[in-house]
């Protein structure tokens, strides 16, 4: 895996050793990034924003915003087999600050209420198999977390079928192999 644009284009993304974590491929992160890019769905700058990766794993998706850009990252994770390998990738951006790795539960209550920070996006790679997606949604807007006209996005297995709560709405969905990536909003 490498960094598909931006500051850091090129660099290479160190990969777990382990089968517990799916790194996000190039091909459906490269679509994503077209999407937010080029999209009249919404209106989000990734030059200047402010992120939150969820289940950040390895952290490609939140490097290659740091590396278009973004004005802050925010990668959470908390299984111990994968936080080693972020921290690697993040300690070879070297001339970049500008992200904190939160090692905690997000199911845990309050661990999302803790940021004090609102995003402009917010990136939700849960493991395949996971059921909370309800749970995260209400976390986040119960928290007041995402920016007025901030967007969710979301990686899941292509039959995944999620229950999402009334107040967010699905403006955009695309399939790629095996996954599928939803762009959500809270409605206000």
């Amino acid at each position: 895996m490498r960094i598909i644009s931006g500051s850091f284009k090129g660099k290479r993304i160190l990969e777990p050793k382990d089968k517990n974590t799916r790194p996000l491929k190039d091909l459906t992160k490269e679509s994503i990034f077209n999407i937010i890019e080029h999209s009249n769905k919404f209106k989000i700058k990734l030059v200047g924003s402010n992120v939150l990766d969820l289940f950040s794993g390895v952290g490609s998706f939140g490097i290659e915003c740091l590396s278009r850009g973004a004005k802050k990252v925010i990668f959470t994770e908390n299984y111990k087999g994968v936080i080693p390998v972020l921290k690697k990738n993040l300690l070879k951006l070297k001339s970049t600050n500008n992200y904190k790795i939160l090692e905690k539960d997000i199911y845990k209550e309050n661990n999302l209420f803790i940021l004090n920070e609102l995003f402009d996006i917010i990136f939700l790679d849960p493991p395949y198999k996971d059921k909370n997606l309800y749970k995260i949604l209400t976390s986040i807007e119960k928290g007041n977390i995402l920016k007025k006209n901030g967007i969710i996005i979301l990686h899941r297995h292509k039959k995944e079928t999620d229950i999402i709560p009334t107040n967010f709405k699905i403006i955009e969905e695309k399939q790629y192999g095996i996954s599928k990536v939803s762009f959500i909003c809270l409605l206000r």
